[in-house]
């Protein structure tokens, strides 16, 4: 997958503080490929959900760091020289600056926590 325009990212916020969120009814609504959802917001960050399968493109936040953490699946983070596995359960922090792309062979549900203000697509 590399075309921008397959990525559904709603930046809205789907959850207000002290309402519960339902992780699995956007899961089984989802029929998308590449889709990410803003949770909640927590101060100045966003807790989003992705579905994921597919690869995104190669790109960097220039002042953002950002969170992932699988739940189910498995997320390959390739960077310049290595890539990250992530498993259900395991996380990791990307640094801004990082180049980074994200890719899933199957379905993938992750969390990821990021400043609310980030550009999904990098600088």
């Amino acid at each position: 997958m590399t075309n921008r325009n397959q990525y559904v990212q709603k930046m809205d916020v789907k959850y207000d503080n002290l309402e519960l969120i339902d992780v699995p009814a956007i899961i089984a609504e989802n029929k998308e490929k590449w889709f990410n959802q803003t949770l909640t917001t927590v101060n100045d960050s966003a807790v989003r959900l992705g579905i994921v399968q597919g690869e995104y493109h190669w790109h960097k936040h220039d002042g953002d760091d950002e969170f992932f953490f699988v739940l189910s699946g498995k997320l390959f983070i390739d960077l310049e020289g290595r890539t990250i596995e992530l498993e259900p359960m395991t996380g990791t922090t990307i640094p801004k600056g990082v180049m980074h792309r994200t890719r899933a062979i199957e379905k993938t549900v992750m969390l990821m926590v990021e400043t609310s203000s980030i550009d999904p697509l990098g600088n």
